[in-house]
């Protein structure tokens, strides 16, 4: 079993890929749109799911969804949703699929509206990082005030799968809020 010699949080729970996951990637600010896209849709997969599912499906996602450029995910067409929905590397669900579609043309309007969807978003906690002290994983929660908000928000702008936990999953992801343990070793290389 791999493990990191640095204190780290306890989920990735020995399997290599969440490990690098854990270390280089989760809760690392964001601030490229393509990124954000690629968290959006990757969490509405992931409803119900574990993410370790889907982290292992992601090179697959990537290729089958066009790198995450919502510009190409919005022109998707019948054809192309089947396509999908025959994909063996990604989760076929119909309903997850269409709604990837829905929220890329939502997100291009957000674009429109905002600059990039990273202004629209950061906007939410006026540009700063919420960093909750931790000491073990049943202190993480499931959704917050934060998360209820930018849900209603998303869902008014005509977002599928983007309820509270989904959002709130993707900001932990995106490193709007630091839901590191404080002794991780993460936590405080990303200023906790």
């Amino acid at each position: 079993m791999l493990t990191n010699p640095l204190p780290s949080c306890d989920w990735p729970s020995g399997d290599p890929l969440m490990i690098q996951y854990h270390d280089t990637e989760w809760g690392t600010p964001v601030h490229d749109d393509q990124k954000w896209f690629e968290f959006i849709i990757l969490d509405a997969f992931q409803a119900g799911l574990s993410w370790r599912t889907v982290l292992h499906k992601r090179e697959h996602f990537r290729v089958a969804f066009d790198l995450f450029d919502p510009l190409m995910v919005a022109s998707y067409d019948e054809i192309k949703v089947q396509e999908l929905m025959n994909n063996s590397g990604i989760i076929r669900n119909q309903l997850k699929i269409r709604s990837a579609v829905i929220n890329a043309k939502a997100f291009l309007k957000i674009q429109e509206e905002f600059g990039s969807f990273d202004q629209y978003i950061w906007a939410f906690t006026d540009g700063k990082v919420v960093h909750h002290q931790l000491s073990n994983l049943k202190e993480i929660p499931a959704r917050t005030e934060l998360s209820d908000t930018i849900s209603k928000d998303l869902i008014k702008r005509g977002f599928k799968f983007v309820g509270s936990t989904i959002v709130y999953a993707f900001l932990q992801a995106a490193g709007m809020v630091n839901d590191h343990l404080s002794g991780c070793f993460r936590y405080q290389e990303l200023g906790g």
